[in-house]
């Protein structure tokens, strides 16, 4: 499948949130194993909260197939960190490697238009694949552990002591993997 990547723009919010939503929280025919929808209900976020993430410390890069955006991350500039987030894939075409392509393409977009020494993360505690994705990525938990944020719009847990965990990664530890 050809791809593209390119930086959105405020006119893709409304097709990056529903891509986002159906990620994070698809109907049942289409969960794959990065799905949290037994474990958050409700959306993952909507078009003015994308909208609301454009801006000149931060921006989100989107993989294209075709005019159909089938992948998305979104890289929020920090004094000499970068925060990714809101990285998802097209459930119907996940397990194809779009995953490590998009943050790949992160972690090179935040080395060489945010200078950053520095990427973070967060992650559901009730993830230990996702977790274990990123630790085979080279991140490593940095001990923070928050309560999961229900005042940020973003869902309802439907398990009790969901929790969101720190990963970070040094640039000089960045490769291809």
């Amino acid at each position: 499948m050809p791809t593209n990547l390119r930086t959105a723009s405020e006119s893709d919010a409304a097709e990056i949130s529903t891509l986002v939503n159906r990620a994070y929280r698809p109907a049942p025919h289409e969960r794959r194993w990065t799905h949290e929808a037994d474990l958050i209900s409700g959306p993952r976020t909507s078009t003015a909260q994308v909208l609301s993430l454009f801006g000149p410390k931060s921006c989100i890069l989107v993989l294209t197939a075709g005019s159909k955006i089938v992948a998305c991350v979104h890289l929020l500039n920090g004094e000499s960190s970068v925060y990714i987030g809101m990285l998802a894939t097209d459930p119907t075409l996940q397990t194809q490697g779009l995953g490590k392509q998009m943050l790949m393409h992160a972690e090179q977009y935040a080395t060489a238009h945010f200078n950053a020494s520095v990427f973070e993360m967060s992650v559901l505690s009730s993830r230990p694949e996702l977790l274990a994705f990123y630790q085979r990525r080279g991140y490593v938990c940095t001990g923070e552990i928050e309560d999961y944020p229900v005042s940020a719009g973003v869902g309802q847990p439907i398990i009790d002591g969901i929790q969101v965990v720190a990963l970070s990664k040094k640039v000089e530890n960045f490769s291809e993997k």
